[in-house]
């Protein structure tokens, strides 16, 4: 049986993963494992170890902590009375919208942004 704080680590590796545009073999090569280790990791199948962890945030440049943001939040508190889904870094359309968003360049991103500002608004 999966323990919640294990399956909360690895939906973050994999937000984070999915973020930078790493596949599972690449973090795996970078990391020293298999990929199928990843997969387990970010299933919550598998524990991560306090140094595999700090391997894999060094692979995906983040703090240690990043891994653990967030987990002591009920999902329905951070959610209430929103159309967000709960697990929307869970989403790979989100994530995947986030980081075409990122590869735009900055003064078009922010008129894009802008531009989302007053359509939700309107809506």
């Amino acid at each position: 049986m999966t323990h919640p704080v294990d399956v909360h680590v690895g939906k973050r590796i994999r937000h984070r993963r999915w973020l930078v545009g790493k596949t599972q073999q690449q973090l795996a090569e970078q990391v020293g494992i298999k990929f199928q280790q990843i997969q387990k990791y970010e299933t919550g199948a598998n524990r991560v170890s306090a140094s595999r962890l700090w391997d894999i945030a060094e692979a995906l440049d983040v703090p240690v902590s990043f891994f653990f943001e967030g987990i002591g939040e009920p999902a329905q508190a951070k959610q209430a009375g929103s159309s967000i889904p709960a697990d929307l870094m869970g989403d790979k359309e989100a994530l995947d919208l986030v980081r075409s968003y990122y590869a735009i360049p900055e003064n078009q991103r922010r008129r894009l942004f802008e531009l989302a500002r007053v359509l939700s608004n309107v809506a």
